[in-house]
C-alpha cells in the first residue's frame, strides 16, 4: 500500500446534518463518545498501510486543523509522506461561495503531481466503517479497472438509500448505472464513497470537468463516464452506518451500545484512532447509576444514565436524568433534570429541573453553547 495516495474528502455538501453541522464540517462532527466522523477513514487507510494522506477541505475545517493538530496519533509524523490539509485555492471572486468538489481537488494538482504514489484512493467522510483497502486494491490492480466503487448491498435495509449514491451492479460487478439521491432506487447497492483510481486518470477527469464547467466529482467525473471507462464495484460485506441526516446520526450511534456492532466498527480490522485527550477516568458518584452507556473519560457522573452517549467532561448533578441521548463534550446536566431522546451539543447547560423530551425518530437537537 506504499504506492497509494489517501485523499479523504471532506469538500462535498449534500448532507442534512442541520444544528450540528452548522459549524463543522463533516469530518469534525464528533461520533461515539471520543471521536470525529475523520478518525474512521483516516484510521482504516493507515490501518491499511497508506502512508501520504491529503484531506481535501473547504469551509468550517478550523476545528479539523485543531483536531489533526499533531498526525502522531495516525502515525503521520512523517519527514516523508504524511498528513496535508489540502484547502480550496480560488472562489472566482465570490465572497463565500461554495464550490464542488472536483474544483477543490484541482487547486491541489500539483500536490497530487509531486507525490509518488501512483494510485489513489478517494474516501467521502459520511460512511462509517472498519475495513482494509488492501483486498480492494488488488481487485482494482488484477482486474485492470479503470477506477473502482466500493459499496455495501443494503439488501432490504433501503430505508435511507434517497440521501445515498445508488449503484446498478451487473452479474460480473461491472457498474451498470449510478445515481445520487434517487427518488426510486435503481438496485440494493449503496456507493460507500470510496473510490480507486491512478493517479494520471484523477488528474485527467478533474482537468477535462473543470475546462467544461463541471464540478462534481461523482456527478461528472464517474457517472458521466460509466460506458466509456472500465468502472467496476468491489463488495463489502462489514457493517456500514451511512450518516447523511440527524436521523442517521442518531440512529447509528444508539448502534454503538450493541455490543457486536461496536466491536465491528472499533476492532474489527485495526483500532480506529483519534486524539489523545489528558483527562482523568470517569467518575461515578455515591448514588448514580449507569447502565448500557458509552461514557468517555472525564465526566462526573451523579445523577442516572441509560442507553446514552457521553463525550468527554460532562457532568451530570444529582438526580438528573439521561436517557437515550447523546450528550457531547463539556456539557453540563442540572440537578432533577431529564433529557430523553435528545442530541446536546458541546458546551451546553440543562438547568435545574428542566425536562426536554424527543421521540425515537426525531430527536430534539440543542445547539452548542445553549443554556436551558
Amino acid at each position: 500500500m506504499n504506492e497509494v495516495l489517501g485523499i479523504i474528502n471532506d469538500a462535498r455538501y449534500d448532507y442534512n446534518l442541520k444544528e450540528i453541522g452548522n459549524y463543522r464540517s463533516m469530518a469534525s462532527i464528533p461520533f461515539g463518545g471520543r471521536y470525529r466522523m475523520i478518525d474512521f477513514v483516516l484510521s482504516n487507510m493507515i490501518n491499511s498501510g497508506i502512508q501520504n494522506v491529503g484531506i481535501l477541505v473547504q469551509r468550517n475545517y478550523r476545528s479539523i486543523i485543531g483536531h489533526l493538530r499533531s498526525p502522531k496519533e495516525w502515525d503521520l509524523d512523517r519527514k516523508r509522506d504524511g498528513l496535508f490539509i489540502l484547502p480550496p485555492g480560488y472562489d472566482f471572486g465570490i465572497p463565500g461561495a461554495l464550490m464542488g468538489d472536483l474544483q477543490v481537488i484541482h487547486s491541489n494538482l500539483d500536490y497530487i503531481a509531486r507525490c509518488k504514489q501512483k494510485e489513489v484512493i478517494i474516501s467521502g467522510v459520511n460512511i462509517l466503517c472498519n475495513i482494509n483497502y488492501s483486498e480492494a486494491l488488488r481487485f482494482h490492480m488484477e482486474n485492470r479497472n479503470d477506477i473502482t466503487v466500493i459499496y455495501k448491498d443494503m439488501g432490504d435495509d433501503m430505508r435511507d438509500l434517497s440521501m445515498c449514491t445508488n449503484l446498478e451492479v451487473g452479474d460480473d460487478g461491472r457498474i451498470l448505472d449510478m445515481e445520487v439521491g434517487p427518488d426510486e432506487s435503481i438496485g440494493t447497492a449503496m456507493s460507500m464513497n470510496m473510490y480507486i483510481l491512478s493517479k494520471k486518470l484523477l488528474a485527467k477527469i478533474t482537468q477535462r470537468c473543470i475546462s467544461r464547467g463541471k464540478t462534481d466529482f461523482v456527478k461528472n467525473g464517474i457517472i458521466e463516464n460509466i460506458g466509456k471507462l472500465k468502472i467496476y464495484g468491489f463488495k463489502f460485506d462489514g457493517y456500514v452506518a451511512h450518516v447523511n441526516s440527524i436521523q442517521d446520526y442518531y440512529r447509528y450511534s444508539m448502534e454503538l451500545l450493541n455490543t457486536d456492532k461496536w466491536h465491528e466498527i472499533f476492532f474489527k480490522n485495526g483500532r480506529i484512532y483519534t486524539k489523545a485527550m489528558d483527562n482523568g477516568p470517569a467518575k461515578y458518584m455515591k448514588g448514580s447509576t449507569v447502565k448500557n452507556s458509552l461514557i468517555a473519560n472525564g465526566c462526573i457522573i451523579e445523577g442516572n444514565v441509560e442507553n446514552s452517549i457521553l463525550f468527554r467532561k460532562v457532568k451530570v448533578h444529582k438526580g438528573a436524568q439521561i436517557k437515550n441521548s447523546i450528550v457531547m463534550q463539556n456539557c453540563e446536566i442540572g440537578e432533577e433534570a431529564i433529557l430523553e431522546n435528545v442530541i446536546l451539543d458541546k458546551d451546553s447547560k440543562i438547568t435545574k429541573g428542566r425536562h426536554i423530551t424527543g421521540s425515537d425518530g426525531f430527536p430534539i437537537v440543542i445547539e452548542k453553547k445553549t443554556v436551558i
